[in-house]
């Protein structure tokens, strides 16, 4: 049965989840988009005969996992009943290599014979056009041809070829390589490339986690949550996807599958925040090209609230029956038509995520007067539509209104670009947008608050609560000192806190009640203890999210507040950005620990 249990590699250009056996069940090749290739997470009921990468050993009695020391290599030793034992190293190759960084698409597969006679059996099965079909195959002398329509991989290898074809058990007397990639030659022994391939991807996630700005508690969740946000930056385009899956059930039987691999503008937002706090700004930056090309292709300043990772800008849903779904819990759907919908947030979201640019003085390239005037048209939609319906945050299908999170992010376009124009000591450009956000922010304040709950509310005028809410100071809209927002806090743990876990909201939407704590959310509602002075609760609660993760240290996107099982697509961004944000404002400083 699938599980969200799983670790994920990747290297800025695809990603793979692994099962605690290192059994392969989810990798899209050649990038975060396409066709998985290996889709056992998906087609564990009814279609298990492919789909799959394992090391099957034989009598199997323990399995442990672990990543490397601050990196995205994932170890596995699997022991039999009878003592014996192997272990299997798994990895993207990442790495700088002639000035550029080197990252193909290729997974790398090392087995390690341990102690006794360990037996094995590689399978190696993957399919296409999601699971309907397995690919035709031809074999060389040390490799295996895997030959699809849009694709062709190799598996060069010092195993036996044969046995991986016929999946013929054998006993691992030696350590044995695969390299599954592009249909390419090799000239070099095949274990001295892993080898060299692993030091230096080693190295290289070494490096980049030594980079990071910590906090003093909980370091090793920071690295794991940092390394996780990074393997979903497509890098080629500057894009983040909100997670590598599709279609993991937000709860049981829910009917609420979605595929998650593309580039939300908020969720990117939110990203770029984190990794900006612990000082990782170059994926800002990247992202911020991949902004800057969508907003040059913009004529008036619209924008969607979600891309393709190549800015693809038509993502129609479909759903698709060739695989039976996670856990045979359909329907699979490939694409999402929320970016048919109108989310006024992200305007906010693409401005506050490219404000640091313009006051960062570590950054290769500076904000300028160009990307300014560049993000005014962005801000003429957002001081245009700040009063208008959409779907929200939440992307309700049902039905629109005039979302209080979405106006406030129009509030902080406008209030940002005010700020960025003093910056660049524009006057009347400061002037222009700090009188647009008054104006804004003081029907926000009048419409946005219910003085019968005494509480913000989801919706203008409206009576009911919504977790995002609890971001209003984050956003710089009101201060935590304002006793509004103690009260709307006092609101929202009243009407979305079950157990411990928070909601985003509790009305139905077109697919019923929800069902599901939002693993963000709870880590929101923690910030915000942290903020009202409530120090001791909201440590023991972040406790208990940090305990909610799985082995690997990963989360989904949400959580059954009963049972505390994981439920969602995985890994989500938006967790793992909690899990940072709320690190970094809980821990003791290093001067005070120290």
């Amino acid at each position: 049965m699938s599980t969200l249990d799983l670790s994920i590699i990747g290297n800025g250009n695809y990603n793979a989840l692994l099962d605690k056996q290192a059994k392969i069940v989810w990798s899209c090749l050649p990038r975060f988009d396409s066709d998985p290739r290996f889709c056992a997470l998906l087609n564990d009921h009814g279609g298990g005969d492919k789909g799959f990468y394992d090391v099957e050993l034989f009598d199997l009695a323990e399995s442990r996992q672990c990543y490397r020391h601050n990196s995205a290599i994932v170890e596995t030793t699997l022991t039999d009943k009878h003592g014996g034992k192997i272990q299997i190293t798994d990895f993207a190759p990442r790495f700088r290599n002639l000035g550029r960084m080197f990252r193909p698409v290729m997974l790398i597969r090392q087995i390690r014979p341990l102690a006794g006679t360990p037996r094995i059996r590689i399978r190696i099965r993957p399919s296409y056009g999601y699971g309907q079909d397995r690919p035709d195959t031809t074999r060389g002398s040390n490799h295996i041809r895997y030959v699809m329509p849009d694709l062709t991989l190799r598996v060069t290898t010092d195993a036996s070829v044969t046995y991986i074809l016929d999946e013929t058990p054998f006993v691992l007397e030696r350590p044995v390589s695969l390299l599954l990639g592009p249909d390419e030659s090799f000239t070099q022994p095949v274990a001295e490339t892993c080898r060299e391939f692993m030091e230096k991807t080693d190295d290289y996630w070494r490096g980049w986690s030594r980079s990071l700005s910590l906090p003093f508690e909980w370091q090793d969740a920071v690295i794991r949550a940092a390394i996780t946000l990074k393997l979903c930056s497509f890098e080629e385009t500057g894009a983040i996807v909100a997670a590598a899956t599709t279609s993991v059930p937000e709860a049981a039987d829910s009917g609420r599958n979605w595929d998650y691999r593309f580039c939300w503008l908020r969720d990117s937002y939110f990203v770029v925040h984190a990794l900006n706090a612990l000082g990782a700004t170059r994926t800002m930056e990247e992202y911020l090209g991949y902004i800057t090309n969508i907003v040059v292709a913009t004529q008036d300043g619209y924008l969607q609230p979600v891309f393709g990772i190549a800015l693809d800008r038509n993502l129609d849903e479909t759903e698709v029956d060739t695989v039976t779904g996670y856990r045979g819990m359909g329907p699979v759907r490939v694409g999402n038509d929320a970016y048919r919908q109108v989310q006024n947030d992200g305007y906010g979201a693409v401005i506050l995520a490219s404000a640091q640019a313009f006051f960062d003085r570590r950054l290769e390239h500076p904000g300028d007067i160009n990307l300014f005037q560049r993000l005014e048209k962005l801000g003429e939609q957002a001081a245009a539509r700040w009063n208008q319906p959409d779907a929200g945050i939440w992307e309700y299908r049902n039905a629109e209104a005039v979302h209080t999170y979405s106006s406030v992010m129009c509030w902080a376009a406008c209030d940002r670009l005010a700020k960025i124009a003093e910056h660049l000591h524009l006057a009347d450009r400061t002037r222009f947008w700090a009188d647009r956000a008054k104006a804004m922010k003081r029907e926000i304040l009048k419409r946005a608050w219910n003085p019968k709950l005494e509480s913000f509310v989801s919706t203008f005028d409206g009576d009911s609560l919504d977790a995002v809410l609890l971001l209003l100071p984050q956003l710089g809209f009101i201060p935590v000192a304002d006793p509004r927002y103690a009260k709307t806090v006092a609101q929202i743990e009243k009407t979305l806190l079950r157990g411990g876990h928070m909601f985003r909201y509790a009305v139905p939407d077109h697919l019923g009640m929800p069902r599901t704590a939002f693993n963000v959310c709870t880590f929101w509602y923690i910030e915000a203890l942290a903020a009202l002075g409530r120090n001791g609760e909201a440590r023991a609660l972040f406790e208990t999210m940090l305990a909610a993760r799985n082995s690997a240290g990963l989360l989904s996107e949400d959580l059954d507040p009963v049972t505390g099982e994981l439920w969602g697509n995985f890994p989500q961004t938006y967790s793992m950005v909690g899990m940072i944000h709320c690190a970094m404002r809980l821990s003791k400083s290093w001067e005070e620990a120290i």
